[in-house]
């Protein structure tokens, strides 16, 4: 027997709101191009629901008792300018624009409506080990890691 059910993975992550979970479901198919799965309950009560992004299933639930706890999840996205161009017109604030990064990613970052950090992250090259230690040393990786790494983000509910 399998240890993990056929359709998910190892880790899970939780999404938690206060009675916005079934907006955030919207978000997220919007946005990522998600499946919903399914949902138990209605807003604002939603007691258990499930999303595909991608390969991988996120849960969500409403809890209007708990306090506001964001979520931080990183996404490999084939198009990292569209999907953060559907978050913004959905509400989201962008935190750090798409920026090249020396192992290969382009990553950014943005902060939903709902109090949540993702990182986007697409794959644009594959350096190989010499390439890397290269671009590690490059002044052009060197600011893009900076400018990354000094991005503000406090979570607001």
């Amino acid at each position: 027997m399998n240890v993990v059910p056929e359709g998910y993975h190892t880790v899970t992550p939780w999404l938690i709101t206060a009675g916005r979970t079934a907006e955030l479901i919207d978000f997220i198919t919007a946005v990522f191009d998600a499946t919903e799965l399914g949902r138990v309950g209605e807003s604002p009560n939603i007691g258990h629901a499930e999303v595909r992004i991608g390969d991988s299933v996120v849960m969500l639930f409403d809890h209007p008792d708990w306090p506001g706890t964001p979520a931080f999840l990183r996404l490999y996205v084939a198009d990292d300018a569209g999907t953060l161009g559907r978050a913004v017109e959905r509400g989201s604030r962008v935190v750090t624009e798409p920026t090249e990064m020396f192992w290969g990613d382009r990553v950014s970052r943005f902060a939903d409506p709902f109090g949540n950090l993702w990182w986007l992250h697409q794959r644009v090259a594959e350096p190989s080990a010499e390439e890397l230690t290269a671009r590690m040393q490059d002044p052009k990786f060197k600011e893009a890691m900076n400018y990354v790494q000094s991005a503000d983000f406090t979570p607001q509910r």
